[in-house]
């Protein structure tokens, strides 16, 4: 790196850490005080920036993330409306929950910047940095990285055949960066450390990165065990199935294992989870829509709509896959097939990350389940599980 570049990196490290000395989140709200993931397994959840804020019950979550940030000329942004605002209420929260982590999520899809970020020494620098300077400024504790996907077109993002090395770098660039910051103040010991998590997908998209090499980069991994059925796909299909229901099939099962083999820490892995359905219109009437062919993807639906309006309701019934472990709805007079996750799929869920000894669960979003029936599904399923595991 040329000198003058490695003296601006430098120079806005030392921003990041001046701003430490002198960052909060503000006046905590009155919240419960009870610690969250009593049952010892982790559960991360999303909240959109773009939705209302739901109330959250931090006594069942140990980790929300802010979706999302962007990259704009090479560094982090906050740049969506009352962003700083939502993430000051979000960290509030710790008030009553010391335990409670707040990250904010850098990406999404369709979101731009980060092969030429991580293109250079420099870049990851400039990056790194940013990065330092925003967990500084709003008290966060951490960053997620959702970049969708390294080496991959996506939905028209630069990309490149280095991503696969510069992702690594890139990691390790923000690593640095947060572990040169001061503790974070007044956190209980376990909270001081910042946290950098990623969100990552399976099948062919794990071979554009340095899996092994990623891991030890990460706090834990937000696997997006989801969407495995969507627009994009040629059939119907379960989109979070827990296990394959046909040969080469996706599923949270093939996918944990996938990264297993990989050598990624089983307690480094969180299963993502759902609380939207995917639609598709048109659909060939055979066995109940399931794995055929569609005219056109109808849409997605979250958790409320689907109970108000489709699940055993308007000519849908309600099937159960025994072997994808998934529930599924078939309209025959509509010929619309709808995949989703409800409590029991959910519950088997939380039971396999539990009997595989997996790092927890995370799901998306928090706006999509208001009432909180599919989050007290996950907290209930994990408690369970851990009772048995204990006895």
């Amino acid at each position: 790196m040329p000198l003058r570049q490695r003296a601006a990196a430098a120079l806005l490290l030392v921003v990041a850490l001046a701003l430490e000395l002198t960052s909060g989140c503000g006046v905590a709200e009155p919240v419960r005080s009870r610690a969250p993931s009593p049952h010892g397994a982790l559960v991360v959840g999303y909240v959109a920036g773009w939705e209302p804020l739901a109330p959250v019950d931090t006594g069942k979550i140990s980790a929300i993330n802010y979706a999302f940030a962007h990259i704009k000329d090479g560094a982090v942004v906050l740049d969506q409306p009352e962003a700083a605002s939502v993430v000051e209420r979000l960290c509030a929260l710790r008030g009553g929950s010391p335990s409670l982590r707040v990250l904010v999520s850098i990406g999404g899809w369709g979101a731009d910047g980060f092969s030429d970020a991580a293109l250079s020494d420099a870049s990851r620098a400039k990056f790194a940095a940013s990065v330092a300077a925003l967990v500084a400024r709003t008290g966060i504790d951490g960053v997620d990285i959702d970049w969708e996907y390294p080496g991959l077109a996506g939905p028209g993002i630069v990309h490149r055949e280095q991503d696969r090395r510069n992702f690594t770098l890139l990691l390790a660039a923000i690593r640095g960066a947060l572990d040169a910051l001061a503790p974070r103040p007044n956190a209980p010991p376990s909270g001081r450390r910042r946290l950098l998590t990623a969100a990552l997908a399976d099948a062919e998209f794990v071979a554009h990165i340095e899996l092994d090499r990623v891991a030890g980069q990460l706090d834990w991994i937000n696997l997006m065990t989801y969407d495995f059925h969507n627009s994009l796909t040629p059939l119907t299909g379960h989109h979070a199935a827990l296990h394959a229901d046909a040969a080469g099939e996706r599923s949270v099962e093939r996918a944990v294992d996938e990264f297993l083999a990989a050598g990624v820490p089983a307690r480094k892995l969180l299963v993502g989870v759902p609380f939207y359905g995917r639609a598709f219109a048109a659909v060939k009437d055979v066995d109940h829509g399931l794995g055929q062919q569609y005219g056109h993807y109808e849409g997605d639906h979250a958790w409320p709509q689907l109970k108000r309006d489709f699940i055993d309701r308007n000519g849908f019934v309600r099937y159960w896959d025994e072997r994808a472990q998934a529930p599924y709805l078939w309209n025959a007079q509509t010929r619309v097939f709808v995949s989703y996750d409800d409590p029991q799929s959910l519950a088997l869920k939380a039971q396999f990350v539990r009997s595989r000894r997996l790092g927890g669960m995370m799901y998306w979003e928090h706006s999509q389940d208001p009432d909180g029936e599919l989050f007290g599904a996950i907290d209930a399923a994990m408690r369970s599980s851990a009772s048995r595991v204990r006895h």
